[in-house]
């Protein structure tokens, strides 16, 4: 195969997709920390199922609009830092051919080392041992490859062969992988995802899968479900309107489109204006009494995608009808100043949160991280000018700084990697200060507060020096382990131990689904009994996996 369209690479898509599928619990297994949090395997399958949707819905011969479509996908699913790097990934894989109506092999290799190029750039701190080494090694063996051989299928061989070699290579590079004696979880994803594009080439049967498993648009600016929450007579602008213009050399003149003016020029317009850009499109979402003129500004800039607009008034009538109340309406229009949006698990976890000042708690943690979408969502919910975004978990990070790099409003994320982070961090907001400020200041709350959780080993192993067991209580200090044993009365309190010193002063206990009355009051006799000096404050988190999670100051 010398040459390769949209049709057959969209194929890929969904063949590589259904093994990543088949196989995401055995990647959640790789997962070096032996904690039910596995969950590398569920975010690139989410991630990946997302972008498989979008291909086969938009698939054209034209291979690179159907790329763009994957990386629309993926990036609209993307989930944890897993998902993320996976769009990023495909993200430049398809920048690489956007253009291209069909690809040879040495466009094909070239893409996935785009493709690499573009996850490196999306990563802060690269790490050796990972996905990313996995990527970049089997691309720059196939753009070697390319050089000689024209045979698509040949070079779709080789990059599977290169990334497999790499991934076998990975706990040589990450200490941790080789002292738990498992290979990377996302290269191992990847693989699979290669694994599948394969299998579609040669028209052969997806490989076994190793275990059995159990199991639109990146900002979708559909408003008008507010209008449940409003009178007929109350809405101004009566069109929701909605499109893409991808940009056309020839109409910008040669110049770099200026998002700001075009954003500008458009809110004379109407209201509820989205605008979003990069280097290919830029996708619009206003409500306006001139769709026409919107829509026709635009086409100034390029050629129109996806046109699309609605008469609210009617879709209003039709859903909600005129006898509606108009009170929760004008709480719904009206835009608060700031808002505090965060993620946890544990519905008593949530109202703690909401109780110090989050507007508003995602749902999600270790084992289901919410994707970029369901964070804008969440913000688009709340109707904030400006946003401040506490993750609450180091997987969740990256997906929460991509969805503040797509908002119409001022956004930052304050990267809280825990529960009692989040909650220090809460606590220094301040509603005067500038968004910047607040995140330098709450970032400053949390860097002092200690975190512990107590949860369960999900097989036998031994990391940091500790022998594991499976069903065994792990105390966890700061991401160490510092025991492992029967007794969770034992893991709870070396690890209350392990964490207060002279200067602590609060002890807060979270206690979780899996924690019962007699545990608690054990557990917290325990530390007022050996530290009269430390306030102690107890709640119910309702949260699952941790019996305990413990935060020190």
């Amino acid at each position: 195969m010398k040459s390769l369209d949209g049709i057959k690479f969209a194929e890929m898509v969904q063949m590589g997709s259904h093994h990543l599928f088949q196989n995401a619990d055995y990647v959640d297994s790789l997962n070096v920390f032996p904690v039910p949090d596995g969950d590398t395997g569920t975010n690139m399958n989410l991630s990946m199922t997302s972008g498989a949707k979008e291909t086969e819905t938009n698939a054209v011969e034209h291979i690179g609009k159907t790329a763009q479509a994957l990386s629309k996908g993926l990036l609209m699913g993307a989930r944890g830092n897993s998902g993320v790097i996976l769009s990023q990934l495909f993200r430049g894989f398809g920048k690489a051919i956007e253009k291209e109506a069909t690809v040879d092999a040495i466009q094909f290799a070239q893409a996935f080392q785009y493709g690499v190029d573009t996850a490196y750039k999306a990563v802060m701190k690269p790490v050796e041992g990972t996905i990313l080494t996995v990527a970049r090694e089997a691309a720059a063996h196939v753009v070697e490859v390319a050089k000689t051989e024209q045979d698509i299928i040949v070079v779709m061989d080789e990059l599977v062969k290169a990334a497999k070699a790499s991934l076998a290579n990975t706990p040589e590079l990450l200490p941790v992988l080789k002292e738990v004696g498992v290979v990377d979880s996302g290269g191992q994803g990847l693989v699979f995802v290669y694994e599948g594009f394969l299998a579609s080439l040669k028209g052969e049967a997806l490989p076994e899968k190793t275990v059995a498993t159990s199991m639109d648009d990146l900002v979708n600016a559909e408003h008008h479900k507010v209008q449940d929450f409003m009178d007929t007579s109350e809405i101004v602008y009566g069109y929701c309107t909605e499109f893409m213009v991808r940009f056309e050399d020839e109409k910008l003149g040669g110049k770099p489109f200026d998002e700001a003016k075009f954003r500008e020029d458009l809110s004379h317009y109407g209201d509820s204006l989205l605008v979003i850009s990069d280097d290919e499109v830029v996708k619009i979402h206003i409500h306006s009494e001139q769709p026409g003129e919107v829509i026709a500004y635009g086409h100034q800039f390029g050629s129109l995608i996806k046109v699309k607009v609605d008469n609210m008034r009617q879709q209003h009538t039709d859903i909600v009808g005129e006898g509606h109340t108009n009170e929760s309406a004008k709480k719904v229009q009206k835009k608060h100043p700031y808002a505090i949006v965060t993620v946890a698990m544990g519905s008593g976890v949530a109202e703690l949160l909401e109780s110090v000042g989050a507007s508003y708690v995602i749902e999600g943690g270790q084992t289901m991280n919410p994707s970029t979408e369901d964070i804008v969502n969440a913000i688009k919910a709340v109707g904030a000018e400006r946003v401040l975004i506490l993750p609450n978990n180091k997987n969740i990070v990256m997906a929460a700084e991509q969805a503040a790099e797509v908002l119409d409003i001022e956004a930052a994320v304050v990267p809280t990697k825990s529960v009692p982070q989040g909650m220090a961090a809460v606590l220094a907001f301040n509603p005067d200060a500038s968004v910047e400020e607040n995140k330098a200041n709450m970032t400053s709350a949390f860097a002092h507060v200690k975190t512990g959780q107590v949860t369960f080993a999900v097989r036998d192993t031994s990391i940091d020096g500790v022998e594991i067991h499976k069903g065994d209580f792990m105390a966890i200090s700061e991401g160490k382990i510092v025991e492992a044993t029967t007794s969770l009365a034992s893991a709870s309190e070396t690890l209350i131990q392990s964490m207060i010193d002279e200067d602590s002063e609060i002890v807060t206990v979270l206690y979780g689904q899996d924690a019962d009355e007699s545990a608690v009051n054990t557990f917290t006799s325990f530390i007022e009994e050996n530290y009269p000096d430390v306030e102690v404050e107890v709640h119910n988190g309702k949260q699952p996996l941790y019996p305990f999670i413990l935060s020190v100051e």
